[in-house]
């Protein structure tokens, strides 16, 4: 491959042209706003047959799925598939109701997301933008909606673009601040995404509304390396829940938190409770199976995960799962859920989802190292967050260009950059290319600060740090210097 000189403080420009998934997209606020859609087409994404039920839904799942998609607070799965069937039902009677395709299409995303199933992402998009062509004026929900679509395809740039939009139409309306805080984070313009928090926090929302603020606040805290307070918008948040769905969500969130610094326990009981609420929570299935194989549990982690792919074909599991058989030596069941993650991924990209991240990270790993670097540089492109930064420095570092991967790699660790987060998978990878690069302090410390976060972050990796820091040895001893 050849080498490009640029680093991460300059723009990469793509030696080819951008993949054509990322115009299509963008020709979504080209369409919106000179009207291109037709009622007509639309009324063609409903099914034929109207659902038997009729009338309106109840008020609980007509405020909860915008709300869901909005600002991350869920709907429970029955209360979605009412919601769908009600609004298409309606629609065909009154298809120049704006509001009503607004919430068809947040429910489409809704459940697409609750099920892992991508296909729901085309439908969301048509219904929204059928709102938007109806309704082309103070359209907030429907512009919120698109911009929660884009933030849940990885297309952080045209997220942005419609939630600013919403924005400057409702600066008081906090869902809006919300879908705006996942844009800037996913651009990797983290002084926005905090501006953006303090606005909504300004707002004082109470209420219903206020868990769902609390948890966003979390997702900040977090990836400022503010741990505690991250935990404790969660539990707060979990604590004033006002459904079943809703709580386990928040419950999911604190199990992932408790997994990263390392609390296997603590992680598995936020997930199992999680469960319990809402069997259909897929972050809390396969948390549980993350958190029983760092406990060694492992017949009882590889039945999790399997359950957990089963109901939920997500490609990062898929990942997951397929690590944990490698590390068990069991290589053509490992293949096998490669194979899967592939198809996976490939169908959802299909459907407007941006998988280059998680193909770029599995790449490096497991297939074509050169292709991993491309992918990578690629998204880097076009939103360098810090997760781009630490799997762009690694892809490199894989090919075996230590030097600019340090340098990526230090993005992803620097807090002035917006790496605050602890991470034990970042730590791990600067200390591995400090080591190839001889930078034998540098790597003990962060090897060692890898495993001092989360000394189970992975059961492929830790055997690797361990065995690093073994290599490195013990640091030399100095005479004191003189007086």
């Amino acid at each position: 491959m050849e080498k490009r000189q640029s680093g991460p403080a300059t723009s990469l420009v793509a030696e080819r042209p951008p993949r054509r998934r990322r115009r299509l997209l963008r020709r979504v606020l080209v369409a919106s706003v000179t009207g291109t859609a037709a009622v007509g087409g639309a009324l063609m994404l409903l099914p034929k047959e109207p659902p038997p039920r009729t009338g309106l839904p109840a008020e609980g799942p007509r405020a909860q799925a915008p709300a869901a998609v909005a600002a991350g607070v869920p709907a429970a799965l029955p209360d979605l598939t009412r919601l769908i069937e009600d609004r298409e039902n309606h629609l065909r009677t009154h298809p120049r109701d704006a509001l009503a395709w607004a919430v068809l299409g947040t429910a489409y995303l809704e459940r697409g997301r609750r099920t892992a199933d991508a296909a729901n992402y085309p439908r969301a998009q048509r219904a929204l933008l059928e709102s938007l062509t109806v309704k082309s004026g103070k359209n907030v929900e429907a512009l919120e909606g698109l911009a929660a679509l884009a933030n849940t395809r990885r297309d952080f740039g045209v997220a942005r673009d419609w939630g600013e939009q919403a924005q400057k139409l409702a600066p008081k309306r906090w869902t809006t601040y919300a879908v705006l805080i996942d844009a800037y984070t996913g651009l990797g313009d983290y002084k926005a995404s905090r501006g953006a928090l303090d606005k909504l926090l300004a707002l004082h929302t109470k209420g219903a509304a206020r868990p769902a603020v609390m948890a966003r606040a979390s997702a900040v805290y977090r990836d400022r390396g503010w741990r505690e307070d991250a935990a404790a918008q969660l539990a707060d948040a979990a604590a004033a829940a006002r459904t079943p769905a809703e709580q386990a969500d928040y419950l999911a969130r604190a199990g992932q938190l408790a997994w990263e610094r390392g609390d296997r326990e603590d992680a598995l009981r936020h997930f199992q409770e999680a469960l319990r609420l809402d069997p259909g929570q897929r972050a809390a299935a396969a948390g549980r199976g993350r958190a029983l194989a760092a406990l060694g549990r492992t017949s009882a982690a590889l039945t999790a995960y399997r359950a957990a792919l089963a109901a939920h074909p997500c490609p990062e599991y898929a990942l997951e799962l397929g690590e944990l058989y490698e590390s068990l030596g069991r290589e053509e069941e490992a293949q096998a859920q490669y194979d899967l993650l592939r198809d996976r991924a490939a169908r959802d990209e299909a459907d407007g989802v941006d998988e280059e991240l998680l193909l770029g990270r599995f790449e490096a790993d497991h297939g074509d190292r050169e292709e991993a670097v491309e992918l990578l540089r690629d998204e880097w492109d076009m939103q360098p967050g810090i997760e781009v930064a630490d799997a762009l420095g690694w892809a490199l570092h894989r090919v075996g260009e230590d030097e600019e991967a340090l340098e990526y790699a230090r993005i992803a660790t620097d807090k002035e950059k917006g790496g605050g987060v602890r991470s034990a998978l970042y730590s791990f990878h600067l200390g591995m290319i400090e080591g190839e690069l001889e930078l034998t302090g540098p790597a003990r410390r962060h090897l060692q600060e890898a495993l001092r976060i989360n000394p189970y972050f992975s059961p492929l990796r830790v055997p690797v740090a361990r065995a690093a820091l073994a290599r490195l040895g013990e640091p030399p001893d100095e005479d004191p210097p003189e007086s």
